[in-house]
């Protein structure tokens, strides 16, 4: 009662001036907590779930701003880069991949922040660890795979619309202006030339090869035999084991168990960052706005009708 009368006297007093108040929950630094373990070492538990991508996420009914994965990840790093104490990382894999440039600044923040800090980093693919999301994981020094993971997708896929029939139905008929012939190629009121098509392919073969190059490198399997597998197929964590794309089939533990002994780490306390009102209570709490399924649609939709034609490391079944 006391803050209602408080501000009618604030509006009494300020005559005809407008006063404007934020409502808008601000976002807080990110807080650790201990969710098992003890000890003065500590492994860092970091999410990569979701779609990967460079935009901030939307959730559908929040009010909360967002932050994008990218962001996220960043932060989280700097913040286990100035803590003497974070002696391993883990990184958990729950996704399908997205966009190759969201894929490709993971693995180079995660490849830094190794490099810096000189710490053992253990990738652990949980549901799904497709496509771009195992780019990023390429990054760790092992990855263990759950026993019921589906990871590889291999490959890149480019994503656009052609509605030139539909509007063709509903007599519409769009008009490009343009300084060159290439110049709206892609554009979704019209199909590809078969040599706006090459040059897409073109695009597409140079990424494919850098995500090839990547794991010729990373695991150090003959590019003969990475390009022999990688055709966009999907392996059981079994198969990906024998292919050499992961190192162990386990379970999060076994992870946790694995990031430990690389540490020299006899006890540890397993910690994890988090934006206050989060849960967390174990090492299955996990950042709540990538799993909620809508929000993730909505990533989806919007990599699909976005401007301009999308090139992914996306598993897109």
């Amino acid at each position: 009662m006391r803050s209602i009368r408080l501000l009618a006297l604030t509006l009494a007093l300020s005559g005809c001036s407008v006063i404007s108040i934020d409502f808008t929950p601000r976002i807080q630094p990110l807080r650790e907590q201990t969710i098992e373990g003890s000890g003065p070492g500590k492994i860092l538990l970091l999410d990569l779930s979701g779609v990967l991508s460079e935009q901030p996420l939307f959730a559908v009914g929040s009010q909360a701003p967002q932050v994008s994965i990218l962001a996220r990840v960043r932060e989280e790093l700097r913040k286990a880069e100035e803590d003497d104490e974070v002696r391993a990382l883990v990184v958990r894999v729950n996704s399908p991949g997205g966009t190759a440039t969201a894929s490709d600044i993971l693995y180079r923040e995660l490849s830094l922040f190794k490099a810096r800090r000189k710490i053992p980093v253990v990738a652990a693919i949980m549901d799904v660890g497709a496509s771009g999301a195992y780019y990023a994981a390429l990054a760790a020094d092992a990855i263990v795979a759950h026993p019921t993971t589906v990871t590889g997708s291999i490959g890149v896929v480019m994503l656009t619309l052609n509605a030139e029939g539909l509007l063709q139905k509903v007599g519409v008929t769009p008009l490009a202006i343009k300084s060159g012939a290439r110049k709206d190629m892609g554009s979704p009121f019209r199909g590809l030339t078969d040599e706006e098509r090459a040059i897409f392919q073109g695009i597409i073969d140079d990424l494919y090869g850098r995500f090839v190059s990547l794991i010729v490198k990373e695991r150090r399997i003959p590019e003969d035999k990475v390009r022999a597998f990688s055709d966009g197929r999907i392996y059981t964590a079994s198969r990906a084991q024998e292919l050499g794309l992961v190192d162990r089939v386990g379970y999060l533990e076994d992870a946790l168990q694995l990031a430990k002994q690389r540490a020299g780490l006899s006890e540890a306390r397993v910690i994890m960052y988090h934006r206050p009102r989060e849960y967390r209570s174990n090492i299955y709490s996990g950042t709540a706005a990538p799993e909620r399924l809508e929000a993730s649609l909505a990533q989806l939709s919007s990599l699909l009708i976005g401007p301009g034609p999308r090139f992914l490391y996306l598993w897109w079944p």
